[in-house]
């Protein structure tokens, strides 16, 4: 009455009554305390239930649903407080001649109940760790057989199960159960039986997080860890930061053994535990883990096997895997310590990356990798996961079967495995596309490559043609990015940069250009040979970003090439291109000439004035300042363009019929394009005023006349 400032006279002779609920009857056979919430509001009313007299404290809250739950008559509240108000004080045992506290916890919640939640340590993780905090003691009346040892009071050899409803008759007899009714709740179940299970505190081995500062060392060392992707340092650290002490025992059957003798009586370590550890692997080491199953104490320990008990107790599985770093170190000296990479799905963040850091840890006090990398799980395109039931699962054979190996591997590299990783048949199909775009840009260079041989034709960086030069250093500035993306594992971003390399800068661009180059000019000639160089070393380098992915495809491909070669691709390194001079050609400012004049162009050709972009002819007019831009490839021009004809010409505004090249945004230089009235050479499909200008070769253009019988076309930029 003094915690709640209540007159002791008010109560009179009736005692007050704490009312708790439980769902297991049983565990109120291990109770050691009961919790109430600190800040949780709690009344003490009278009340009369059957005509007898009632003084019941439950949480104010819960008080009504209470009242018509027990058939409380004539209820009235003397007094209100909070939970804290009643800590430590002692309550009687409801059936044990014993007396347990009040304790307070966070795991009280007014959800259902009364606001009061019976504690037995020894039967519920929340409850344990109550008890710890309040020093309760662990009392696990239950053995191993899931009946009552023969001490325990009232229910002594009777299972779980049984006893529940002799606990609930006593307490209807001693006039302690206000009520009692079926409830269906949520149950802990076997996941293997699909059984329910209970929940025993037993004598384990554990591993202490604070003793040798194992926590504090680890979240030091897991900052030095390159995690891929970033969050999963902080994913990580929290758990270690949370995590309680590790326990690294089980009861199996079978398992690797924990090598131990503790004395019968205190339950301490033998002395000689290092020596004994020691014995016990060597006979392992011979007979495999059962050995240790079989030996008999006396033999290793001689006359204290009187006095100590073999541990029977195995290793948890995750302290096993965690120590996979030591045992490969050991078999494969050539594997550094720590190991580059560690790879596994996102939930090894409390499985596998996480015992293998404690373990180290505990050994060496440093992390065993230097990375970690983390990828989501497989789901449907809709973002479910993958099940037999919902007839979603796309089997990697099938796949294998019918788009090919190389598919299913360019769609992992090129999925964002930092997320679940979406696939389905349109999703393979879309990227069998993607594939063939890479796989045809290969053919093309192979194809162009046929007689080419690298010692004998290869020209100098600094002989080579404007463009090629340019696409030289693309490529350079490419494969920079690449190798980048690979050290930091980064493979969708490869298949971006070099799906995109294939799609626009080679098939949009470069390929697309040197065309008439490779099909007009003299074999042998050097504008020829210029390109051809470049695109050795595009396949040289293309062959290599791509094998980690398309191993199959670039074998294959790497048989073809021209040159002399290993057996395979992935004996070699990264190709090194030659690195070309710089050039003054503002490529950036004619590729978006480029791409203003196809758009005027696919005009021309929707309207039915010319058939293809050779049928045309381009005016560039420039202010001034912008002319030198535009005019640096002079008669070339065209062949950047594609057309038959391109002039560069200086304006101060826009000619008739005149469109801005660069659109709205930008001024100064504006296309006017048409279609050409010259005559088509029939060899290059140019129309240029020079067709028939020889005799001998009346349908041929004055340039595939050189190129056919003369010394060939000199080129310098395109």
């Amino acid at each position: 009455a003094a915690r709640i400032a209540l007159p002791a006279a008010t109560l009179g002779a009736v005692p007050v009554d704490v009312v708790i609920w439980t769902t297991t009857p049983w565990t109120l056979a291990a109770n050691q305390a009961v919790a109430l919430r600190a800040e949780f509001r709690y009344v003490l009313v009278r009340a009369r239930r059957d005509g007898e007299p009632r003084a019941l404290i439950v949480a104010a809250e819960l008080l009504e649903a209470c009242r018509a739950r027990w058939d409380l008559a004539e209820v009235s509240v003397l007094a209100q407080f909070e939970g804290r108000a009643l800590e430590g004080l002692k309550l009687a045992h409801p059936f044990q001649d014993r007396q347990v506290p009040v304790v307070l916890g966070e795991h009280v919640t007014l959800d259902a109940g009364t606001g009061a939640v019976h504690t037995a340590p020894g039967h519920g993780q929340e409850d344990f760790a109550v008890g710890q905090r309040y020093g309760l003691p662990v009392t696990n009346p239950v053995g191993p057989d899931v009946t009552f040892l023969p001490d325990t009071p009232l229910v002594a050899g009777l299972k779980v199960d049984t006893a529940n409803a002799v606990i609930i008759e006593a307490l209807r007899k001693a006039g302690r159960l206000l009520h009692h009714e079926p409830y269906s709740h949520s149950y802990p179940h076997c996941w293997r039986h699909k059984t329910p299970v209970i929940f025993r505190a037993t004598p384990q081995w554990f591993i202490s997080m604070e003793r040798a500062g194992l926590r504090a060392n680890t979240l030091r060392d897991i900052r030095a860890v390159e995690w891929t992707p970033a969050w999963g340092e902080q994913r990580i650290s929290g758990m270690i930061e949370s995590r309680p002490d590790w326990c690294i025992s089980r009861q199996r059957t079978w398992g690797v053994p924990i090598p131990l003798f503790v004395h019968r009586q205190t339950g301490e370590r033998h002395p000689r535990t290092d020596e004994l550890i020691e014995a016990a692997a060597a006979r392992v080491e011979q007979g495999g883990i059962d050995a240790w199953f079989a030996l008999a104490p006396g033999e290793l320990l001689g006359a204290d096997a009187q006095h100590y008990e073999k541990v029977t107790d195995v290793m948890d599985v995750c302290a096993d895997s965690g120590m996979s770093f030591e045992c490969v170190g050991t078999e494969r000296p050539e594997v550094a310590a720590p190991v580059d990479l560690y790879l596994e799905g996102s939930d090894q963040h409390r499985g596998w990356f996480h015992s293998a850091l404690l373990m180290s840890e505990a050994l060496y006090e440093r992390a065993p990798y230097r990375g970690v990398l983390t990828h989501g799980f497989t789901v449907d395109e809709k973002g479910r996961k993958m099940s037999k039931s919902l007839g979603n699962v796309v089997a990697p054979q099938k796949v294998m079967n019918s788009l090919g190996a190389d598919v299913l591997r360019l769609w992992v590299a090129a999925t964002d495995y930092a997320n679940e990783m979406s696939v389905s048949d349109e999703i393979l199909k879309r990227m069998a596309d993607s594939y063939r775009r890479m796989r045809n840009t290969l053919r093309f260079l192979l194809g162009n490559l046929h007689g080419f041989d690298p010692k004998r034709h290869a020209l100098p960086a600094g002989q080579l043609l404007a463009l090629d030069r340019w696409m030289l250093l693309r490529t350079h500035a490419l494969q920079a990015e690449v190798l980048e993306a690979y050290r930091r594992y980064g493979f969708h971003l490869i298949y971006q940069k070099v799906h995109n390399f294939c799609s626009v800068e080679l098939g949009g661009l470069y390929l697309d250009v040197i065309k008439d180059r490779m099909y007009t000019t003299p074999a042998a000639g050097s504008a020829r040979r210029s390109a051809q160089t470049v695109m050795f070393h595009i396949a040289e380098c293309m062959v290599r970003w791509l094998a980690p992915i398309l191993s199959f495809t670039t074998e294959e491909v790497w048989r073809y090439l021209p040159g002399e070669r290993r057996e395979s691709v992935f004996h070699e390194t990264w190709h090194a291109p030659p690195q070309p001079p710089a050039d003054a050609i503002d490529w950036a400012a004619l590729l978006k000439l480029r791409a203003g004049v196809t758009r005027e162009l696919e005009g021309l050709r929707d309207t039915g004035a010319i058939g293809a972009p050779l049928d045309a002819r381009v005016e560039v007019h420039c202010v001034p300042e912008e002319r030198p831009r535009f005019a640096a490839l002079g008669d070339e021009l065209r062949f950047l363009l594609i057309t038959s004809e391109a002039q560069v010409h200086e304006a101060a505004s826009a000619p008739a019929g005149g469109v801005a090249a660069f659109g709205a945004g930008e001024g100064g230089v504006w296309i006017t394009v048409g279609p050409s009235s010259d005559p088509k050479c029939v060899r290059c499909w140019h129309r240029r005023p020079d067709v028939g200008s020889d005799a001998r070769h009346p349908q041929l253009c004055a340039r595939c006349v050189s190129n056919v019988e003369g010394p060939g076309e000199q080129r310098r930029f395109v």
